[in-house]
């Protein structure tokens, strides 16, 4: 029995140490620092965001025709239109304003600072966690229905549907507990593959219309069913085609690889316009081809196949084209064509979950608000398949249900982009181009709310998402509140020299918040520390000011710069927490001078909440018992951790 309980905590404990394992690369700083990518040219990483972006043509046809019926190539032509001049133009900006792919995210953070711009890009992570999960349990559940609707599978597999879709979403998981980095090799090849087979898949599909001209009769016969005004068409597709804004997806992700993607030999990392150009093709080659197939496929699946094959338990359903490829090329091609869509979505899976695995240290360790386990990838991996299990028997593996939820995640990141270009260009008095966007800007509101209002599940799933965001990030950025959060202390020549001098003696520093500045600042404050604390008056003594620059940021480079007034001198620096600055520049002074320093506050007075909370916003609070925190947690020997001294 005994051996039986040791076996199993030592298996636990294996368990824990796997999952819990840090990479081996060295880290700097407070978070852990990019690699440097393998480039390629703009096609091949074009493929790259195109397994995500290509991908929903597997269901987008079948998604279009049951939101829009006959409208549905009206419907799916206004949103081309705003796809090429509306999403192509912003994200051809964001192009050039990021091009080390921090994406429009990032953008809204440099526009709009301190804890109103952290505040806004957890929530925007939120809607990013929600894309990219309804990206892999969506995909997985079309490919499901790929799988099952083959006439070679079994009949007993049309019941398990949501058996096979975690099925399907467990493999990706365990690939990625294993070890999965993105092949841009594969990735072009299975686009190549598919968009061939798209556009055979197309082309017999118009050759089918061109022969048998009663389609095209039959199709302006439902369309005008209703309606025979051609505005008021216009006007019922306009309230439409915000359902179909899954076919807008994939923007985002082709600035976010933009590192991948190789540029001029003479660019240099500040000014990659190479980069920024071919991005800019990889994003206008990818929306026309996206543009084409969008058309050219809705107009073939709302013409040809009968409108009860879409709906749930079709034939159609969640695999409009895979239905034609059987009908008119036999199960031969059509299993071919299934196989890839199978392949392509399992490998959107693949991509969304890398994409949410590099979200966490992008962001978070930044701010303070990751946890611990998410710094380690299998942690996160196990919850993202978790959520994304939940997801999955939610919805029942159902790719038409979670429409409204990847649309909602696809809609709010445009959004958010053209409001970061709008603002953008409002900051640089771009009079003109800040009309367009912000005409832009409008339209994409306007397709977010018809979709929230038509949809709500989307934003039912963000805003779970959100509130998992903020609160572990809150959290995290508490409980690592006391941490030294310095990078590194740079001191000038100056700053040196005063502590060269304070070297030879005792080390004493006197901290004061600065206000004046002059003489009689600095006698008053050090008349009432001397008699506070009983220095003896021939004893010299250092001055330590600390400016709060940004609270909201976590850790920074703490740049130390001596300032002599009258006879006093200073040591002045700026930092995110006064605190945690002090604590480390104490650090600094006793490992470079090998002396012990002391430190010399005056009590606050007040209630403790409120100068907690003023610490955790603001960066101040009552500092002597913060700082004295802050170093007993970074130094756990009390013999040589710097001294502390309250007086008053």
């Amino acid at each position: 029995m005994a051996k039986s309980i040791v076996s199993t905590k030592r298996l636990s404990n294996q368990l824990i140490h796997w999952l819990l394992e840090e990479d081996r690369r060295e880290k700097k700083g407070p978070y852990r620092k990019e690699e440097p990518h393998r480039q390629h040219p703009w096609w091949q990483v074009m493929c790259l965001t195109g397994v995500d972006y290509f991908s929903t043509l597997g269901y987008q046809p079948g998604i279009a025709a049951l939101a829009a019926g006959a409208l549905s190539p009206l419907a799916t032509l206004i949103l081309v239109l705003l796809t090429l001049f509306g999403a192509l133009p912003i994200y051809r900006r964001i192009a050039a304003e990021s091009p080390h792919g921090e994406g429009s995210i990032a953008m809204l953070e440099r526009l709009l600072p301190w804890w109103q711009g952290k505040l806004l890009v957890l929530c925007l992570l939120g809607f990013v966690a929600t894309d990219f999960i309804i990206t892999i349990t969506l995909s997985a559940a079309d490919a499901t229905a790929h799988i099952v609707e083959n006439p070679l599978a079994a009949n007993w597999l049309h019941n398990q549907t949501i058996a096979i879709t975690l099925i399907l979403v467990a493999l990706l998981g365990a690939v990625f507990l294993r070890g999965f980095r993105e092949a841009i090799g594969i990735a072009v090849v299975l686009v190549g593959v598919y968009l061939l087979l798209n556009f055979i898949v197309v082309s017999v599909g118009l050759y089918q219309i061109l022969t048998h001209p009663e389609a095209i009769a039959n199709w302006q016969t439902a369309l005008f069913a209703r309606h025979s005004n051609p505005l008021i068409l216009i006007g019922i597709a306009l309230l439409i085609f915000p359902k179909l804004a899954l076919g807008l997806s994939g923007f985002e992700t082709g600035v976010t690889v933009m590192p991948l993607v190789k540029g001029s030999n003479n660019n240099t990392p500040q000014h990659p316009k190479g980069r920024i150009r071919n991005t800019r093709k990889l994003l206008t080659t990818a929306a026309l081809i996206m543009s084409f197939f969008l058309l050219t496929t809705s107009f073939i699946t709302t013409l040809l196949i009968p409108s009860a094959e879409f709906a749930s338990g079709g034939k159609a359903n969640g695999r409009a084209l895979a239905y034609l490829a059987h009908l008119y090329l036999g199960n031969g091609f059509g299993t071919i064509y299934d196989l890839s869509t199978i392949s392509i979505l399992w490998f959107a899976g693949a991509s969304a979950m890398a994409g949410l695995l590099n979200i966490v240290p992008r962001y978070l360790p930044r701010y303070g608000m990751a946890p611990n386990w998410a710094r380690t990838t299998r942690p996160l991996v196990l919850v993202y398949t978790a959520i994304a299990f939940v997801v999955t028997i939610i919805f029942r593996a159902n790719v038409e249900a979670q429409g409204g939820a990847y649309a909602t995640g696809v809609l709010v990141l445009i959004t958010s982009a053209a409001f970061a270009v709008t603002l953008s260009a409002h900051r640089h008095r771009q009079k003109r181009a800040r009309l367009v966007f912000g005409i832009i800007t409008l339209l994409f509101i306007y397709t977010t709310i018809v979709n929230i209002i038509e949809r709500p599940e989307g934003i039912r799933i963000a805003g779970f998402f959100i509130g998992a965001i903020i609160f572990t990030s809150l959290v995290s950025r508490v409980w690592r509140s006391t941490e030294l959060r310095a990078e590194r202390i740079e001191v000038d020549e100056l700053a040196g020299q005063f502590l060269a001098e304070e070297s030879q003696g005792a080390i004493r520093l006197i901290a004061n918040r600065l206000n004046t500045g002059d003489v009689l600042e600095y006698f008053m404050k050090e008349k009432e520390v001397r008699d506070d604390n009983h220095i003896p008056p021939n004893d010299p003594i250092l001055f330590l000011e600390i400016m709060v620059s940004d609270a909201s940021e976590f850790a920074d480079v703490i740049k130390v710069k001596g300032v002599q007034v009258g006879d006093y001198r200073i040591l002045r620096a700026e930092s995110a927490a006064v605190p945690n600055a002090i604590a480390a520049l104490l650090l600094y002074i006793r490992d470079h001078t090998g002396k012990i320093p002391h430190a010399y506050f005056g009590w606050v007075e007040g209630n403790p909440i409120q100068y907690l909370l003023r610490f955790i916003l603001f960066g101040e609070g009552d500092i002597a018992v913060v700082t004295r925190e802050v170093l007993r947690r970074a130094e756990k020997n009390p013999e040589m951790r710097p001294g502390i001294h309250v007086g008053g």
